[in-house]
């Protein structure tokens, strides 16, 4: 299962492990697991019940809200990439899963209307689109089971995107793509290779200069929305901040410097 910590003040209840701006907030209760709610968790609300509808098996299930206000969603059982890391979380059989299963949740949701909601924080104006992403396709926001991604969980902050801004923020991520300096796991020197390995279990046609324009903007957005959380003085946000600033400047320019190396990994051409 995710991971658990914690009880709380409730025999019933125990803490979910991970996540940044609720750590410590997320409760499963049996089945159930009750979060607080987002800003725009009508939004997501109407998202989920819409994936509910189409028989995507692979996001968490809107439940309704409990005696304190909090969501209620479903729980999914399986494991979330979380310390203490096993080998197997960062294998290549694992990326193309993930890849795969952001497929599904594409094609499942590409006929949600998204008109008619609010949502959080979109992505930059050239990545806009009628497609509601994920945008947020972290470790922690991937469930596995046997080894296979199953389910995508935490959609605060999805939004009206592209299929190119998902695919890659989650290529960014689980590539990963960044100096091997940030890398002390199976994947160290092994991102460009894992951004083709992604980019082939996805199956999409993207252009590759656009590709890597996405994962910069990407990495840009989502740093800004810790950065932000950290300025607020949200407790999880200010502690992530503290240990990546640095990196995420030295991201920015190693990106710049291995472009042609990425563009290379992201050309599906033929040749």
């Amino acid at each position: 299962m995710i991971g658990a910590g914690r009880g709380t003040d409730r025999p019933d209840e125990v803490v979910l492990v991970g996540g940044t701006a609720n750590r410590g907030l997320i409760m499963r209760r049996g089945d159930a697991v009750h979060r607080p709610p987002g800003p725009h968790a009508a939004s997501v609300h109407a998202l989920l019940t819409y994936l509910e509808e189409v028989g995507f098996d692979g996001a968490p299930r809107f439940l309704g809200t409990d005696e304190q206000g909090r969501e209620v969603l479903s729980f999914i059982p399986g494991d979330a990439v979380v310390p203490p890391y096993a080998p197997w979380m960062f294998s290549d059989d694992t990326l193309r899963s993930v890849a795969r299963l952001l497929r599904r949740y594409h094609e499942a949701v590409a006929g949600f209307d998204l008109a008619p909601w609010r949502w959080s924080r979109p992505p930059p104006e050239e990545f806009r689109g009628t497609l509601a992403c994920h945008s947020d396709p972290n470790l922690a926001n991937v469930v596995f089971r046997d080894q296979v991604a199953v389910a995508l969980i935490d959609f605060d902050l999805a939004g009206p995107g592209r299929p190119i801004w998902d695919v890659a923020a989650a290529a960014r991520l689980w590539a990963p793509l960044r100096a091997d300096e940030y890398i002390d796991d199976l994947r160290h020197g092994r991102g460009p290779e894992r951004l083709s390995i992604f980019l082939d279990a996805y199956g999409g046609d993207f252009d590759a200069d656009e590709f890597l324009d996405a994962v910069s903007a990407n990495h840009d957005w989502l740093y800004q929305v810790v950065e932000d959380g950290s300025d607020a003085g949200i407790e999880g946000f200010v502690d992530y901040w503290a240990v990546v600033e640095q990196r995420a400047d030295r991201t920015r320019d190693w990106y710049r410097t291995q472009r042609p190396v990425l563009r290379a990994a992201a050309d599906r051409t033929p040749h």
